[in-house]
């Protein structure tokens, strides 16, 4: 593998090297233009587009608006701006120094918007396609894209589930339509797929990006067939631009702390708490001083204490440091980037490294063929053992960390051994690691001599994507025979597309044609090797084999599409405009007994009112775009090899020996077929008063069908269960965005960009027989995810009549509300209390200019969401750990109506359903750019600072860590959030951080 990746890395450099050569043997200027671009109250239209018209050559203007350019003949120059009038100016060498200033845009719709397999002017998109803002991407403390998404874009929700060093947050688009499949939309990178290659947006560096759209609706998703059901998004990288090669340089530092801190109890709360635990279970304490154990015995007479939180926890750092080289000829652009983050977590052991590298290449061979590349390779580094947050919280304050050898004291209350010390896993060895090296390679031909308007262009992608997994824990870390694993895997893929555009503009008629074929093949192997019993730790995992007990296993799998699509895309006048999209796929997933092939057809209109002779004389209206669309997409929804029937290995004892047997694996049926969602969508998009007010408005109603679900069968019959497409569901729900310019003036800007999303799912059907599956908390006309449980109504009291309602019933227990009203609390008095998704989400980002300073301040909500809340519930811990100071407990004396006393047992197994909503000061920015005539005169193009926050403030009634994020109670993992950084479980609770970092913008001349 190492030998690969220095292959590749010298291939890399190499045509880096190559590029650059040709670039400086080939550019003999003859004179360099130079300029200012800016709007009509004279504010720099930073990122403003200046192109060379009739070839490729241009460049975008910096943070002030300036822009330079060499060339060697009088030109005409194009500059366009988002929302503004397009103009063009004359250059030559002795007119080489022009300042332009760009008009509102009126009612132009004329800027061009990344689609599936293309771009579009936005006027002709007839789908739900939205921006990312440019702004979250960039200056802020984020090691995967999505965190920079979150609460940012109407429609899409973003959670962080964990905010271990590297992990990923969970997303969906227009919420949860299936039931057992992921929400996760469909990840394309310049044209080739990420997802279901075994990367993620963790491989991808921020600074790279130079877009993000993302698509909603059935016509935008259509293209993509089986893999738009959940949406996707689409993620353009920098390219290179032409003019001498510009050099920048991004990088920031800062610090990481708790965001908040769920307190434990402090010695004397503590004590007092054993006290009274001792009192409401009529125990007698077994000691002269007020402890459980006996080793705490020595630290409580002695006044010594210990902060278990404070221990475990350490400094947080956070560093990236990014540099880029950009240029090119008229015939040859390329980008150049190398991307080293390093994370330092909050407690200790916790980290996460990343290199990456990218190299995009552009090539005019002839004025028909174009060529290029788009590689990067990263590697993510989440080495080491790490302590135990939850074990760390649960310690007396009185229990002892090491030995007196200095080693760390495994049963810190001995002889308590309900947990061990947090430390543990410091003691032990981890190497966790992967590469993701991605390949991807393109030609565009241009058939304009044979038949004007007619190109094809092929795509073509590879990945190799190897990890490691070795691990060792040893007797300082409680394996008393030592214990090793090694495991490795490797991911390859393909993707190959053929597509052909005709686009042709015949008076006021223009004619959009996409066609496609294409093809993707991935491929999966992995292996693992483990023992136990060694002599001492000496090896760790280096020699497995010096174990006296080896276990050995593999397994591979494979998955092969093919696809087929057709777009067409009319527009009349700029006015009417009408899409028809099919694509067709076959998925090697499904069994036998199909055809392995569906369809997924889509039609779209749209309405540009705004160009309509009628709408001239209402100045205040810029555009208005009334856009429609009802599509059908696909969802594999399970994994590969289910429709086989397959028997699992299992070892038995025979006559003394060990054998190899088998035993009922899955059972597969070969009749399934795909998961399908029809939607439609009825969207409005409109600018206001000389376009300070923009905005789009989207209602959307989807139905999914045939879902793929596991159907319960008799233990009789060997198996569990089966899939099976079996259930519906129901999906609507409304998007809001609005981006307005409040204050306008040559020093002062004040912009604020809203979004709002109301998501509502139902189950329509499960199982064919109108019945709910209570056993999986899954109703017919409830959403997807609910909390059904007994409704509390408070805490029994001293002196109050339990006899009616609740006969066993002591004072300090749980108080819940009869509901069939049978007199008796039993479990038909369950119900469902609410819904685990936000009823709505919404964000507000607001940016204030003055001069070179700029301040932004963004704030998301998360609203009408319950969760269950563990931190309530440590009854069967009979009073032997710490507890959170923040949840208290009942008391004859304080009455408490919503926390239980120290004797209650949860015998009914509540989950403490709690209000999970919130609001949180996501991030705020400050940044300022230093004047031009102060950078000139350090020989540098452009330089900035800036400071940025994350994470600074949540208002909730939540009494915990976070509403947010998942926390697990001892001994319970989450394979369904198992990801590449960590294991989600309790083994890796980790606390949402609060980062605060200081960085630099800077590139040369």
């Amino acid at each position: 593998m190492r030998k690969t990746q220095t292959n590749y890395l010298w291939l890399t450099f190499f045509v880096c090297l190559l590029t650059l050569t040709f670039q400086h043997v080939s550019a003999q200027t003859a004179y360099v233009v130079s300029g200012r671009v800016l709007d009509s109250k004279s504010i720099p239209l930073t990122g403003a587009t200046i192109k060379v018209e009739g070839s490729q050559q241009g460049t975008v203007a910096d943070p002030n608006g300036n822009f330079k350019l060499e060339l060697k003949a009088p030109s005409t120059l194009v500059i366009s701006f988002t929302g503004m009038v397009t103009k063009t100016v004359q250059v030559s060498a002795t007119n080489n120094q022009v300042e332009i200033t760009l008009a509102d845009g009126g009612k132009q719709l004329t800027d061009v918007v990344v689609v599936g397999y293309g771009t579009q002017r936005r006027s002709d998109v007839t789908g739900s396609v939205a921006s990312v803002p440019k702004s979250r991407l960039s200056q802020l403390p984020v090691t995967n894209v999505l965190q920079a998404l979150e609460g940012a874009v109407a429609g899409v929700n973003i959670t962080t589930v964990s905010s271990v060093p590297g992990a990923q947050p969970s997303s969906s688009v227009r919420g949860q339509n299936s039931i057992g499949a992921s929400t996760d939309p469909f990840i394309v990178v310049d044209g080739i797929p990420l997802s279901k290659s075994g990367g993620s947006l963790n491989d991808i560096n921020p600074n790279d990006i130079a877009s993000m759209e993302i698509l909603k609706d059935a016509s935008a998703v259509a293209v993509y067939g089986s893999n738009g059901s959940n949406g996707v998004i689409l993620i353009t990288t920098k390219r290179g631009s032409s003019g001498k090669p510009v050099i920048r340089y991004n990088g920031y530092g800062g610090l990481e702390n708790y965001a908040h801190v769920l307190q434990p109890r402090d010695p004397v709360s503590f004590t007092q708490k054993y006290i009274d635990f001792l009192k409401q279970n009529n125990l007698t304490q077994q000691f002269t001083e007020p402890v459980y154990n006996n080793g705490e015995r020595a630290n409580y007479a002695a006044g010594r204490s210990v902060n278990w939180l404070d221990e475990v926890s350490q400094q947080g750092v956070m560093q990236d440091h990014n540099l880029t080289v950009q240029g090119g000829s008229p015939d040859v652009k390329y980008y150049v980037s190398g991307d080293f983050l390093k994370q330092k977590g909050i407690l200790k052991g916790y980290q996460y490294q990343r290199v990456t590298f990218r190299s995009n290449l552009d090539i005019n061979v002839t004025d028909f063929l174009t060529v290029g590349t788009s590689a990067f390779f990263t590697n993510n580094n989440y080495d080491g053992g790490r302590v135990n947050l939850l074990f760390a919280t649960a310690m007396s304050p009185y229990g002892n960390i090491y030995n007196t050898d200095g080693t760390y004291n495994i049963y810190p209350q001995a002889p308590e051994q309900l947990y061990t010390n947090p430390f543990l896993g410091l003691t032990t060895d981890v190497i966790n690691r992967s590469v993701n090296v991605v390949g991807n390679g393109y030609a565009d031909v241009k058939f304009d001599k044979l038949v004007k308007g007619l190109r094809y262009r092929l795509n073509v992608g590879y990945n190799y994507l190897p990890t490691r997994y070795n691990s060792y824990s040893g007797r300082l870390a409680n394996t008393p025979l030592g214990s090793a694993s090694a495991t490795s895997t490797e991911t390859t893929g393909y993707t190959i597309d053929n597509l052909l555009y005709y686009t042709r503009d015949l008076g006021k008629h223009r004619i959009d044609f996409t066609g496609l074929y294409g093809s993707q093949r991935t491929k999966y192997f992995s292996q693992t090797s483990g023992a136990t019993g060694f002599v001492n730790d000496a090896l760790s995992f280096y020699n497995i084999g010096a174990g006296a007990t080896q276990t050995a296993g593999s397994n591979a799998n494979r998955r092969a599409l093919n696809y087929y699509m057709a777009r067409a895309v009319y527009s009349y006048d700029q006015r009417y405009v009408a899409t028809l999209t099919f694509r067709r796929d076959g998925s090697s997933v499904f069994g036998a007994n199909t055809s392995k092939y569906g369809s997924f057809p889509s039609a779209a209109v749209a309405w540009n009112i705004s160009n309509e002779n009628f709408m001239k004389s209402v100045k205040w209206v810029n555009t208005l775009k009334l856009r429609g669309s009802y599509g059908k997409a696909g969802n594999e929804a399970i994994g590969i090899y289910r429709t086989i029937t397959t028997d699992n290995s299992v070892r038995f004892p025979f006559n003394g020996t060990s054998l190899i047997g088998l035993q009922a694996g899955n059972l597969g049926n070969g009749n399934l077929i795909w998961e399908s969602t029809t939607s439609a969508n009825l969207g409005v998009d409109f600018s206001l008063v000389n376009s300070r007010i923009n905005g789009t408005i989207d209602l959307y109603h989807s139905n999914v069908s045939d879902l793929l679900l596991n159907r319960a069968l008799p233990t009789i019959t060997g198996y569990n269960q089966v899939s099976d497409n079996l259930g519906k569901t129901r999906n609507q729900g409304i998007e809001l965005t609005l981006n307005t310019r409040n204050i306008q003036t040559k020093l002062f800007s004040w912009e604020s960009n809203i979004n709002f999303t109301r998501n509502k799912n139902k189950i329509v059907d499960l199982y064919g027989d109108g019945q709910s599956d209570i056993v999986n908390r899954l109703f017919i006309g409830q959403p997807v995810g609910v909390i059904y449980d007994y409704q509390m109504t408070g805490v029994w009291q001293t002196g109050e009549d339990v006899s009616r309602q609740d006969p066993t019933a002591k004072p300090g227990d749980l108080k819940f509300a009869d509901i069939n009203g049978d007199g008796r609390i039993t479990p038909d008095d369950r119900t469902i209390l609410g819904q685990t998704s936000p009823k709505w989400t919404g964000g507000i980002s607001n940016t204030f200019r003055y001069q070179g300073l700029s301040l932004t301040v963004f704030i998301q909500t998360a609203q009408g969401m319950l969760r269950n809340n563990t931190d309530f519930n440590y009854a069967d811990e009979a009073g032997r750990r710490n507890t959170p100071a923040e949840i208290g407990y009942w008391t004859p004396t304080n009455g408490s109506q919503e926390f239980q006393s120290l004797s209650y047992t949860n015998t009914r197994g509540y989950g403490y359903a709690r209000n999970a909503s919130y609001t949180r000061l996501k991030d705020i920015t400050l940044s300022y750019t230093v004047p031009q005539r102060f950078v000139d005169k350090l020989g540098l193009s452009t330089l900035s600072i800036y400071a940025s926050g994350r994470n600074l403030h949540t208002w909730t009634n939540w009494i915990g860590w976070d509403p947010e994020q998942s926390y697990y109670t001892r001994g319970v993992t989450d394979s369904n959030n198992n990801q590449s950084a960590f294991s989600a479980g309790f083994n890796n609770n980790y606390p949402v951080t609060r980062t605060i970092v200081l960085g630099l913008n800077v590139s040369l001349k």
